[in-house]
């Protein structure tokens, strides 16, 4: 039998019970003693009395739902413009059906249906403001569709409340507000792959609110002929009205330093080699200190003279006026593995990362004030006074290899890693290093490629730098080897 047939059926049955169903009125109505004149006009009483009935009782259906809609206190609460916004309710779904949020799309928001009358309206609101939605939904058939308006309110979204205001380039030793650089090493003769280097500096938000200039800085240098690489970082202490020059002083005195000591030293690769094949020899250990030194420690020398003669020549103007902090690090690779030196004064980080073997290792230690949130600096002159000053701020070190080395301004440090003591944790520069790679997607703020030979990294790590974190509003600076 196909379905034409199978549909005659039906429809023949169907008037065959409507027949017997209008007989069986017929009967009904002689037994009542309905007179055949009558007849029709209690037909048309009958059907309009029952349908007015009917609708009353549909009717009634549908208020009685309504109301117990209503009374489920239905609320939605308050959401942060281009935060996720998440909440679930329930809805007594063997009553209703249909259900729409009139007005989500267009705020950003969507409402899924899920198991047992749960319904989860989730999004990222875009618009500041308050707002009504429509709850719409069917509950009796035939009847109209059902309405409940519910209030919600978007807060505006801390970050939007920050100002970015442009730097007046006509202020003394203006400097960009944001800055970044991308040194694409070559391979090696012998085709083996050589690290790159990426920074980026950005102006932090409590400066941008004011209109205030940038004060870190970071340089980056790749000797061609020596095979060196050196990075430097360094903050200008925010208190310090001229800081935003000591810092690029501070970075440019060391790498011209360190690019001059390391162009043709073969004192310094005769003793490297030395102490490499015998760590143990004090007189070895003692001969490649000496070099450190004399590149490392009076790097730093020079940058702190150089601060102080701007200063010095500058009317009216004090050395603490050009108050930074000052990290850098010399790194070379031989058959062996790396040699990396280094110097430090200040807050920040400046570390050694190497995933493949899990370690984290600090070149230095940030320095403490006498009071919280103070550091020391390159223009203090007791830096340069103090008997341990080698000990306490150089380092050199050699490793096989390495993931990266990190130089940052406590702008970037203390968000990431928020305690002095998280800085020497493995695990926190794993969390950090992932960060780095993957971004903030809740901020869509992607991550860093620091894959070999990506110029577009140096755009990707400052796009990074401007992730959201509370209360950590400072400059943000970052020089990656990797």
């Amino acid at each position: 039998m196909n379905r034409l047939q199978r549909k005659g059926i039906s429809q023949y049955r169907r008037i065959a019970r409507l027949n017997e169903s209008a007989l069986e009125l017929e009967k009904a109505m002689h037994r009542a003693g309905v007179t055949p004149e009558d007849k029709e006009k209690f037909l048309d009483w009958a059907v309009s009395s029952m349908w007015s009935s009917y609708k009353e009782e549909r009717m009634n259906r549908r208020i009685i739902i309504e109301n117990e809609i209503r009374q489920l206190g239905l609320r939605f609460p308050n959401g942060t413009v281009k935060k996720d916004y998440n909440f679930t309710f329930r809805l007594p779904s063997d009553r209703i059906s249909d259900v729409e949020l009139l007005g989500a799309g267009e705020m950003g928001l969507t409402l899924n249906a899920g198991d047992q009358g749960e319904y989860i309206l989730t999004g990222r609101p875009v618009s500041i403001g308050d707002y009504t939605l429509t709850l719409r939904y069917r509950t009796v058939e035939g009847e109209p569709a059902s309405e409940l308006n519910i209030p919600i309110a978007f807060n505006p979204n801390p970050r939007d409340l920050w100002k970015n205001i442009a730097t007046d380039p006509r202020i003394p030793y203006y400097k960009p507000d944001r800055e970044t650089a991308y040194l694409m090493v070559e391979e090696g003769g012998d085709g083996s792959a050589r690290k790159d280097m990426v920074a980026a500096s950005q102006r932090g938000r409590s400066h941008a609110q004011e209109g205030k200039a940038r004060d870190d800085h970071f340089a980056l240098y790749h000797c061609d002929d020596s095979d060196w690489y050196i990075l430097a970082v360094a903050d200008g202490a925010g208190s310090a009205k001229y800081s935003r020059k000591g810092s690029e002083i501070a970075c440019a005195t060391v790498i011209e330093h360190c690019k001059q000591r390391l162009l043709d030293n073969p004192g310094f690769e005769r003793a490297i080699h030395e102490y490499e094949a015998d760590r143990e020899d004090n007189d070895k250990r003692t001969d490649v200190t000496r070099h450190v030194i004399d590149i490392i420690y009076n790097g730093a020398m020079k940058a702190h003279e150089a601060v102080k003669r701007t200063a010095e020549a500058h009317e009216g103007a004090k050395v603490k006026d050009y108050a930074t902090t000052l990290m850098f690090a010399i790194c070379k690779r031989y058959d062996f593995g790396w040699f990396i030196a280094s110097f430090w004064v200040g807050d920040g980080a400046m570390c050694l990362f190497d995933e493949k073997n899990r370690t984290a290792k600090l070149l230095g230690q940030p320095d403490e004030g006498e009071f919280s949130g103070q550091t020391r600096f390159l223009t203090m002159p007791e830096i340069f006074r103090d008997p341990e000053v080698v000990k306490k701020r150089l380092r050199m070190t050699i490793v096989p290899d390495f993931t990266a080395l990190f130089l940052m301004s406590d702008g970037v440090s203390d968000p990431m890693f928020e305690t002095d003591r998280n800085l020497s944790d493995y695990d926190k520069w794993e969390e950090f290093y992932r960060k780095l790679k993957e971004g903030f997607p809740e901020d869509e703020i992607g991550g860093v490629d620091l894959s070999d030979d990506n110029p577009e990294a140096q755009y990707q790590l400052l796009r990074w730098l401007d992730f959201w974190s509370p209360g950590n509003h400072d400059d943000r600076t970052i020089a990656i080897l990797y």
